[in-house]
Formats: C-alpha cells, sequence, structure tokens
C-alpha cells in the first residue's frame, strides 16, 4: 500500500508538471482540459490522500483556504466582477498561506529556526527590494486606483512573506522528508505565478492570463501529490537533522539577494519621495539581517571553535581532562614547583579486570561503573588535585601541593579507600578495585610531565604485577625493568628469523624398565650478542605479545623433526614419544589444530607419539575455545598432559570434562615427597586419580634416589628430573640415551627393589 501510494505521488506529480506547462504553452482559455486535469490531481489527493495518511489539521486547512480564495480570484478574473475583488481574494490566499507556513515552520524547525531566520530576511527583503523596483513602483504610475495598486502591492509583499517562511525551512539543518519537499516546490511556483501575474500589470510586457496561471496549476497538482505521499502523515512533526546541510545554497542564495538589490538600485534612480523612502527602508532592513547574519555566524564559529577544543581536551564519557590537557597540567605544576618545598605527585589508576566488566556486563554497564569511578575519584581528593580520564580505565590524579614521597602515599591511599564500597549499577551492585602508581618529582631532578606520567604509569604495572588492588611507588629500578622487558620484547619478534632460538630435550623414563620412553622438549634463547634469556623471562613475553605463537609452531615441526631423525638412526624406540608445551594464546589460534596436524604429516611422527603439555590454568581461563582445540587434537590422536598438576586451581568436573591422557605430578610435590608423610599420602591420591581417569602419571624433577624409589613404590612408572637427566642439546641426546641405557647409576637403585 505504501509503495503503490508513493509510486502514484511521484507520477501525479510529473502530470502536475506536465499539464501545467501543457496549459500555459497551448491552452487558449482558463478552463482548458490541462486545468481541469491538474485540478482533478489536486482532488486526488484530497479525497485519496487525507483519509488514508491523516495529515496535520494546519496542513489541511492552510491548503483548503489558500487555494479556495485563490481559485475564485483566477476565475472571477475575466468575468465582470471587480478588480479590487480579485486582488482581496489574493491577498487573502497569500495571507493564509502565510500564516499556515509559518505555523507548520514553527512546530517542524522548533528553535532551530532562529538559526536561519536571519538567512530568510535577507533573501525576502532582497526579492521585496527588486519587486519594489520592477512591480510595484511601476504600478503607482499605472491609471489604476490607488486601493487596487495598494492590494496588488500587499499581494506581492505578502508574497515576500512567504518566500522567507520557504527560505527559512529550505536553509535550515532540518532533514526535508518527500512530502515537504513537494509542498515547498509547489509554494515557490505559487510565488513565481504571482510575480507573473503582476508583470502583466505593467503596460510595456504582455503575459497571457494561461501562461502565469500555468504555475499555479503545477502548484495545486503537487499540493496534491504530496498529499499522496506516505511522508505526509508525518509532516507536521519536528525534522531529523540532516548531517550535511545546504551551507553552499544558504550562502549563495544570501549572496545573490544582497548583491542583486544593490546593483539594481545603483542602476536605477529614484522616483519621487516615496520610493527614495521606500528603498531606503528597504535596504536599511536588509543590512540590519545581513549584519544580525555575521554576528550569529561569528558567534556560532566561536561556539563550534570552543566545543572543538573542549572535546579535544576532555573525555567524551566523563568530562574530564584527557591526556593531552592533563600532560599541561603536570607540566604547569613541575615548573611552579620549581624554587618551592612542593613535589607534585602524580596517581595512574587502573581500573582492574575491567575489559571483564565490558564482556559480560556490556558496555553501557562498563561506562556507568567509570562514571561512578570518575565520581568517587573527585570526591577523595582535594581541591587543588586535578583528576583526568587518559584512556579507557586508566585514570590520572595531580596533586601539586604535595611535599613529601610520605604525604604523595597517602593521598594514594585515599583513593584506594574510595573504592572500598561497591558501586551500585542497573545489574547490581559489584565490587570494583584498582592498582595505583605513585610518582613524585624530586626537587634536585628536572622532569618533564610526560616523563612524571610514564614513571607512574610503570609503577602502576608493579602494582598490577603485585596481586592489583594495591599502591607501587616507583623507584629507578623500575625503569630498568621496563627497559629490560622492552629489550626483550624487540628482540623477540627477530630471534626466530634469526635463528636464535634452540630446543633441549630432557629425557623422560620408564622407571621399571630403566629405558627412554620420551622427551620433553624445551625452548631456550640465546641472543646473537652472546646473552642467554631465560624461559621464565622471554615465555611470558611471548604469550603476552602473541609471538609465542609462531614460535610455538616451529617449537612443534622441530621437536618432531628430532624425533624422526633419532628414530630412523636408532638411536631410540619406532614408539618413542615427544611432548611439547602449549600455552592457551595458541589453543586459541584458529589455525593451530591444522598447524600439528601439517607437522605430523611433514615428518611421519604418529599422532599418538605427540604429547602435548597445557597447565590447569586453561581450563579455567578460556574452558570453551580451549575443550573445543583439544578435542579436535584428540580426534587426530595427539594425547594431552596436565603440565605441573596440583599447583593450579582447577576442578575435579573440569578436569574430566577435557581429553586427559597423562597427568604431570609437579616438582613442589617429589621434592617433599621421602620426608613428609602428607606429601607422599597426596602424590598417591593423584596417581589413584589418574588410574581411574585412564591416564598416564609422569613425575617431574626427580633430584635424588630417595625420591625415586618413594615414586616407584607409589605405583608412579614414568619420570624425569636432574637426578636421570638434565635437559640436553640435540646432539647429545644420543649419548645422553645410550649412558641411560648403559649406566647401572640410577637404574641399579630400581631394579633392586
Amino acid at each position: 500500500m505504501r509503495r503503490a501510494l508513493s509510486t502514484a505521488s511521484w507520477a501525479a506529480s510529473i502530470a502536475a508538471i506536465i499539464v501545467g506547462a501543457a496549459h500555459g504553452f497551448l491552452a487558449e482559455s482558463l478552463a482548458s482540459p490541462w486545468a481541469w486535469t491538474a485540478l482533478a490531481v489536486l482532488g486526488l489527493g484530497v479525497v485519496v490522500g487525507s483519509p488514508v495518511h491523516k495529515p496535520s489539521f494546519t496542513v489541511l486547512a492552510t491548503l483548503v483556504v489558500s487555494c479556495v480564495p485563490l481559485g475564485f480570484a483566477l476565475a472571477l478574473s475575466r468575468a465582470t466582477t471587480s478588480a479590487s475583488t480579485i486582488e482581496t481574494l489574493m491577498v487573502l490566499s497569500q495571507a493564509t498561506l502565510a500564516l499556515g507556513l509559518a505555523v507548520f515552520v514553527k512546530r517542524r524547525l522548533g528553535s532551530r529556526a532562529s538559526a536561519v531566520l536571519a538567512d530568510g530576511v535577507i533573501v525576502a527583503m532582497g526579492a521585496w527590494v527588486l519587486i519594489w523596483v520592477v512591480l510595484v513602483r511601476p504600478l503607482i504610475d499605472t491609471n489604476a486606483t490607488t486601493s487596487l495598486t495598494t492590494l496588488r502591492a500587499a499581494s506581492l509583499g505578502v508574497a515576500m512573506v512567504v518566500l522567507f517562511l520557504l527560505a527559512t525551512l529550505l536553509f535550515s539543518d532540518t532533514s526535508p522528508t518527500i512530502a515537504v519537499g513537494m509542498f515547498g516546490v509547489a509554494i515557490g511556483l505559487g510565488l513565481v505565478g504571482v510575480v507573473l501575474r503582476a508583470l502583466s500589470f505593467r503596460g510595456d510586457i504582455t503575459i497571457n492570463e494561461t501562461t502565469f496561471v500555468a504555475p499555479f496549476l503545477m502548484a495545486a497538482g503537487l499540493a496534491g501529490a504530496a498529499l499522496l505521499h506516505p511522508s505526509v502523515r508525518d509532516v507536521h512533526k519536528p525534522g531529523s537533522v540532516r548531517l550535511s546541510p545546504p551551507l553552499m545554497t544558504r550562502l549563495l542564495t544570501t549572496t545573490v539577494s544582497l548583491i542583486a538589490p544593490i546593483i539594481v538600485l545603483a542602476l536605477t534612480d529614484a522616483h519621487g519621495t516615496q520610493d527614495r523612502v521606500v528603498r531606503t527602508l528597504s535596504v536599511s532592513v536588509l543590512a540590519i539581517a545581513a549584519m544580525v547574519r555575521i554576528i550569529q555566524s561569528v558567534r556560532s564559529n566561536a561556539r563550534t571553535q570552543e566545543r572543538l577544543v573542549r572535546n579535544a581536551l576532555t573525555d567524551s564519557l566523563t568530562g574530564l581532562p584527557n591526556r593531552v590537557l592533563m600532560l599541561e597540567h603536570i607540566e604547569n605544576a613541575v615548573q611552579q614547583s620549581w624554587r618551592t618545598n612542593r613535589q607534585p605527585t602524580v596517581l595512574f589508576i587502573d581500573v582492574d579486570r575491567f575489559k571483564n566488566i565490558n564482556d559480560s556486563l556490556g558496555h553501557s554497564i562498563g561506562d556507568d561503573v567509570l562514571m561512578h569511578v570518575a565520581s568517587r575519584l573527585l570526591t577523595s581528593v582535594n581541591q587543588h588535585a586535578t583528576v583526568a580520564r587518559i584512556s579507557g580505565d586508566e585514570f590520572v590524579v595531580l596533586d601539586p601541593t604535595t611535599e613529601s614521597p610520605t604525604q604523595s602515599v597517602l593521598l594514594a591511599e585515599q583513593v584506594l579507600d574510595a573504592f572500598r564500597e561497591p558501586v551500585t549499577t542497573p545489574e547490581g551492585d559489584m565490587f570494583v578495585t584498582a592498582s595505583i602508581g605513585v610518582a613524585y618529582a624530586p626537587k634536585a631532578m628536572e622532569l618533564s610531565a610526560d616523563d612524571l606520567l610514564r614513571h607512574a604509569d610503570t609503577a602502576m604495572y608493579r602494582a598490577k604485577g603485585a596481586g592489583r588492588n594495591c599502591i607501587a611507588l616507583f623507584d629507578d629500578s623500575m625503569l630498568h625493568t621496563v627497559s629490560q622487558r622492552l629489550d626483550v620484547e624487540t628482540a623477540l619478534y627477530r630471534a626466530l628469523e634469526r635463528n636464535e632460538l634452540h630446543l633441549v630435550h630432557q629425557p623422560i623414563v620408564d622407571i621399571d624398565l630403566g629405558i627412554v620412553v620420551g622427551f620433553e622438549a624445551l625452548m631456550r634463547w640465546n641472543r646473537s650478542d652472546g646473552a642467554a634469556v631465560s624461559p621464565a623471562e622471554f615465555i611470558p613475553i611471548a604469550e603476552e605479545t602473541g609471538t609465542i605463537v609462531p614460535l610455538g609452531s616451529w617449537a612443534i615441526n622441530d621437536a618432531l623433526t628430532h624425533l624422526r631423525q633419532w628414530i630412523e638412526t636408532g638411536v631410540v624406540t619406532p614408539s618413542t614419544t615427544m611432548s611439547v608445551n602449549v600455552s592457551p594464546r595458541q589453543l586459541n589460534d584458529p589455525q593451530f589444530v591444522a598447524t600439528v596436524s601439517n607437522a605430523l604429516q611433514a615428518t611421519g611422527i604418529p599422532a599418538e607419539q605427540l604429547w602435548l603439555e597445557v597447565t590447569e590454568s586453561v581450563m579455567i581461563t578460556e574452558p570453551a575455545q580451549a575443550l573445543s582445540a583439544l578435542r579436535r587434537l584428540n580426534t587426530l590422536g595427539v594425547r594431552i598432559a596436565i603440565d605441573d598438576f596440583g599447583t593450579g586451581y582447577s576442578s575435579l568436573s573440569l578436569l574430566q570434562q577435557f581429553p586427559i591422557q597423562c597427568v604431570k605430578i609437579d616438582r613442589a610435590f617429589v621434592q617433599n615427597i621421602t620426608d613428609d608423610i602428607g606429601t607422599r599420602n597426596l602424590v598417591k591420591t593423584i596417581i589413584a586419580m589418574a588410574d581411574a581417569l585412564g591416564a598416564d602419571v609422569v613425575a617431574e624433577g626427580i633430584e635424588t634416589e630417595g625420591q625415586l624409589l618413594t615414586l616407584q613404590s607409589l605405583e608412579c612408572h614414568r619420570a624425569q628430573g636432574y637426578f636421570i637427566s638434565k635437559p640436553v642439546a640435540t646432539a647429545d641426546v644420543p649419548n645422553t640415551v645410550k649412558e641411560l641405557h648403559d649406566g647401572d647409576a640410577w637404574r641399579n637403585h630400581t631394579t633392586s627393589e
């Protein structure tokens, strides 16, 4: 229905233009078929469109009340009716249209109309000056009576009011609908008709009646087409703001409206006092409107610039200063503290685990939390302090009045206390904690604002590393730590392509048989400058930065390649396994399963001889992703081992869900197994649990004969550790395996039992 009426509306508008033009060029009288067709389009819109769309009363009343006098005026123009009556009807029609249009503009634009009123006045007054010189003033010199001349001038004057209102509507930043556009074109055509009709009264210009009636007929047809369009039902509602206001159109139109009257007045002479007074008053009003428009533009530009500056220097959510403005405040505080006892303090505050709030409750709740945090920070510091939000969940507090590190720490404690109470959100109350880094400007050191903020940021990371919800005071050692970490992080990106990484292998032996049944591949990094970087240092960095994904893929390929070589050369048995550690970041990689599958195919190692070791934390932090990846790997035949079992916090229910084929007892239990009966009972329980799950057990960190014998007595059949062998380089594996198989140092102790 809507589509049909929309199509009919466009067809009616095209028909109105065509029949109106045809009437102007072809008709010989007012009552032509073209005229009746245009009026039929108007009638169709009133009869069909009004009941269906129910446009506002103002629109219908204005259309009817303005069209009826106009129709009578045009119909009576050739009859014996007096000219004064006809002109009175014309004035009444224009006045009704102006009144209705004024109500319509007020409802549709609202307060936004004030921004374009001056432009409308400029257009209307510019047109009035031209109308006065070209039409009204010549009418005075005709033989018409004074009353008739006054009515004709009044009709043109009211038409300029209509033009003013129409310009105000079209120049606004309100997006026009199809119906509004059609009504606007109809009103514009009606004004053209008024002007052409006025030109016909001049003795030196001949315009047929059918010619100046044509625009009126087009306007009537377009009004009917607008009533047919579905958008007419919302025509009286406030319009939405359009993204691209017609600024260039406004500029060109107002410029022409200012220049054209000046040119006309300069080229024509005034005819008497009346003409001179009208010209002077008109130009004065035009000048005042132009001056008002200039003042509005200057003020608007100033407000826009102020808003842009404010947006550039403040946070849009909280209204607090942003990083740029905060750095200015810090710089001013440092400079003003020179030669005083003040040591300005900067607190760098990071909301702990804020990402979890956004991910679980949504960003709107996250925004509520940030607003609460901002409010509490403002109330927790004194009036001299400045609070800023410099990024997502990071806030900065500057107190330029502190005079010692003690005062700095006390300030941080006040801020930390502000987080003790729960935060109220639409989802309920929640407790929010923060990590706070503290830095102050020492008297004997010149620090820039950026340096001081960076020191506080560094201290904040120390606070996070210490367990969150605490305070850390910056010291110089932190800079060394950060610089060292950055150096490692940067070098790690190139370590693989520079062949700085290599694997070492620690044998896993069968305690009962005394033979090597597998290896654990461990990554080592020797930098090109000769420095060896500890795995405890670079592995966490690799996991955090994501470089663990390519490093882990390389490790799997390299380890399986070595295992293939040892099997082919007879160093180990064909059933020997290879264990490789896998991080949560790798399990989240969509290509990880394919990487493992490709490595197995390339080396020809059976899938069941590859053991992938994961920690218990995988089952807690990313259970869904980890479970999916591990199950797909297990489908390939790859076996999964839980590394460092017993040191994490996984539940038995989670452990039962995962495809686990091996449990590796952590060295922390093995160290005390000979001396502590509680530890022995715990290890015995772990072994029994693994047996119940159908999983193998490997004990790690065997360092003494007693540990080995105790584990054997507890039915633990596989082990690895320094007592058996340290991790050895790839080239040393054949000799190490030979020594373990031929030697009696550790095997005799196990077989003697």
